[in-house]
């Protein structure tokens, strides 16, 4: 069966920190798919951010380019296999540079919190307790 991946693409200011961002974080650069203006995230066997200049960026698009870390582009979520697991990921992401952003959100059967990374894209991270997915 046919397996859709996503390829969010995001405008950075300096890759280099981008990478080593997402390299702190756990996840890994595919260097077939990088360059020094791209760099290939792999969060999953389905999910891969392509992280792009700037001027890389504005080649694929006539719209403007939004500042990030003062509007919302978009939010992406990503699922987590645990409370801790939510946790353990946000605090990397803050030890990594990148911020806390909102309100913890824990409502007994789904948990969740969320942080920008260092140009302002905000991640959500996400757990729900697989029985309240059931039924």
């Amino acid at each position: 069966m046919f397996q859709q991946m996503i390829f969010p693409n995001l405008a950075v200011s300096d890759l280099e920190a981008a990478k080593k961002f997402f390299t702190d974080l756990g996840y890994s650069i595919n260097p077939q798919f990088s360059d020094d203006t791209a760099a290939s995230v792999v969060i999953s066997e389905h999910i891969v951010i392509m992280l792009l200049t700037k001027e890389k960026y504005a080649s694929f698009t006539k719209k403007t380019i939004v500042d990030s870390r003062t509007d919302s582009e978009v939010m992406l979520a990503l699922n987590a296999e645990s409370r801790e697991k939510v946790d353990e990921l946000v605090e990397k992401a803050i030890a990594a540079g990148g911020s806390e952003t909102g309100e913890k959100q824990d409502h007994g059967f789904m948990y969740g919190r969320a942080f920008d990374d260092l140009d302002g894209h905000t991640f959500e991270v996400l757990w729900m307790d697989p029985a309240a997915v059931q039924g």
